[in-house]
């Protein structure tokens, strides 16, 4: 019989993604979701796009709660814990984001040990590296950085995922298992969409097309194809020469206008919605201040991190998807669900 794969986050857009390449892989899957009544939406996106569905099953299981976990992982290979909190709006609290997502990894690893799983691959992010650092480094991110929870720029978000992983790597070093963990630690994930459901990342690219942004802010984004990510996550489960190692991935840092300006050649029936100009940066910080989507991340103007992806492309055996690709795929996405509507041929730019 198939091995079974606990995955959490199983309805989030790289969740999604993961479940269609263990599946590819011949794997069987056993999906979280916070709600049952979610499987069979879940169900169907996978259906659609050609996953065989007799080899998915699922499980409630929550972040902020003990239940269910001891039996979600019987008869589990391995864990790939997916699910974690990612918004664009900070919360008033920190908290909100901080506690399920260092209190989830630490119910799903505390439950994999007891239950004797192989491995565990864990989907952090390079907000648990290259953060806090002086704003003048030009130095790539590597396996070897950590985010500085008392540096600068660092949102509720960001302290999240690096408290999740510090726990992690903790839990499992603790448990003498250090090795029996992988971490993928993606930029800005991009791609094709599964379903009508954008996700906090391709709404982004959804405010760029439907005209709500006149001008960008000064923003770099690392991209990565949501395709090399959810590979490298299958990959990094069963690769003796993962464990205990963490995989960074991104591109080039992509500047907001570039990728509004690449769209405009691509998509040019969209031209005349997409911003063309960058706002100075005095004025995007004053903006933050009425602003909640911008007030977290007004401290990022300017800020350009580079990634050293030279390990996950060695773990994938291949170059990754090049981000005008992934940013190009998401556009045409979000249009053919509905998500943004296209202009009428009358207003084509």
């Amino acid at each position: 019989m198939p091995d079974l794969v606990l995955l959490t986050g199983i309805s989030g857009f790289l969740g999604g993604h993961v479940a269609l390449e263990l599946l590819k892989q011949g794997f069987r899957v056993r999906g979280s979701v916070r709600d049952l009544a979610k499987a069979e939406k879940v169900k169907a996106t996978l259906g659609r796009a050609g996953a065989d569905l007799t080899r998915v099953e699922f499980v409630a299981l929550d972040l902020n709660s003990d239940a269910g976990w001891p039996d979600a992982v019987r008869g589990v290979r391995f864990l790939q814990h997916v699910a974690s909190p990612f918004v664009s709006r900070m919360p008033r609290d920190r908290m909100d984001l901080i506690r399920p997502a260092v209190e989830g990894t630490r119910r799903a690893l505390d439950a994999a040990l007891a239950g004797g799983v192989e491995r565990v691959v864990l989907t952090s992010s390079m907000a648990a590296a290259a953060y806090g650092h002086d704003a003048s480094r030009t130095k790539p991110f590597g396996p070897d950085d950590w985010t500085d929870l008392n540096g600068r720029g660092v949102n509720a978000y960001v302290e999240s995922k690096t408290r999740a992983e510090r726990e992690a790597w903790t839990i499992m070093d603790r448990a003498g298992r250090h090795n029996d963990l992988v971490v993928i630690n993606p930029n800005y994930i991009l791609g094709p969409l599964l379903d009508d459901d954008p996700g906090t990342s391709a709404a982004l690219i959804a405010r760029l097309l439907d005209g709500s942004m006149p001008m960008t802010a000064r923003f770099y984004f690392p991209m990565v194809d949501v395709r090399d990510v959810a590979e490298a996550q299958v990959k990094a489960m069963t690769a003796s020469e993962a464990g205990g190692h963490r995989f960074p991935m991104g591109s080039r840092p992509m500047p907001f206008v570039e990728i509004a300006e690449y769209l405009r050649n691509a998509m040019p029936e969209f031209s005349s919605r997409l911003p063309r100009r960058e706002a100075p940066d005095w004025l995007v910080k004053m903006f933050a201040f009425v602003d909640p989507d911008m007030r977290g991340n007004a401290g990022e103007v300017g800020v350009v991190r580079s990634t050293d992806a030279s390990a996950a492309e060695r773990l994938l055996g291949h170059a990754m998807v090049p981000p005008e690709t992934a940013i190009l795929e998401t556009a045409r996405d979000l249009v053919a669900h509905g998500i943004v509507t296209a202009p009428s041929a009358t207003k084509k730019g």
